[in-house]
């Protein structure tokens, strides 16, 4: 064999003894967690809580308003129902009306109207505070909703007529339109300072689970299990 080909076998046995380099290995990704399942719809049958301050829970902790109340009553006696809380504080009847169709898209079951203390105490026309309530009764009532309707009254001090007149708009709707009528919606609370805060015109934590108390006499043989 010529030098010539003694080189070139060298060559190409050098050639086909290095091993080509290793490409360097990838550690394995982590599997990813598994995604966590959507929160499920809460399918249960909707009671609204529509009101001013009294309803929203003025001056109270979150969780103490009286609708907070009302869940944990409805649920420990095995009601299955959701409770919306649509309380405005300094909330009238006409704010009411105008927050109405709010309260339509969620389809209620059963409505707790607690407005016109503030239409009261502001002195303002009794008719308007009479139509805005029927007009909201005959809307929830029109949309297939029960209408629990909170009677209110006011301080003796803006007389003895307003005061009569006041009170007698409560009876009256809930008579005409057929409602569940709670006398007063503080019975049994408005007087008694260690249920109200010291405004005398709020209930305090205590006082409201009185208030759901009440509305919970009114509201139970409405509701099915």
């Amino acid at each position: 064999m010529s030098r010539r080909c003694w080189v070139f076998a060298l060559l190409l046995l050098g050639a086909c003894s290095r091993q080509a380099p290793e490409s360097p290995k990838r550690a394995a990704a982590p599997p990813a967690p598994p995604a966590a399942p959507p929160p499920a719809a809460d399918n249960r049958p909707v009671i609204v809580a529509f009101g001013d301050s009294l309803t929203a829970g003025y001056g109270v902790a979150p969780g103490e308003s009286y609708p907070d109340h009302l869940q944990r009553m409805l649920d420990e006696r095995g009601y299955a129902y959701r409770v919306v809380n649509l309380g405005i504080s300094g909330d009238t009847t006409d704010g009411g009306v105008a927050r109405l169709e709010d309260a339509l898209l969620l389809k209620p079951k059963i409505v707790i109207l607690e407005l016109g203390a503030n239409d009261g105490l502001r002195g303002l026309p009794l008719e308007r505070t009479r139509a805005n309530l029927d007009l909201m009764i005959n809307a929830f009532q029109g949309a297939g909703a029960k209408v629990v309707l909170a009677g209110m009254t006011l301080p003796r001090n803006y007389g003895a007529a307003y005061v009569r007149d006041f009170e007698r708009i409560f009876r009256d709707l809930a008579r005409q339109r057929r409602t569940v009528l709670i006398p007063f919606f503080l019975e049994g609370v408005a007087l008694r300072p260690e249920l109200m805060q010291p405004d005398a015109l709020h209930p305090n934590a205590e006082g409201c689970r009185k208030v759901a108390e009440l509305v919970f006499r009114h509201l139970e043989p409405l509701l099915e299990k």
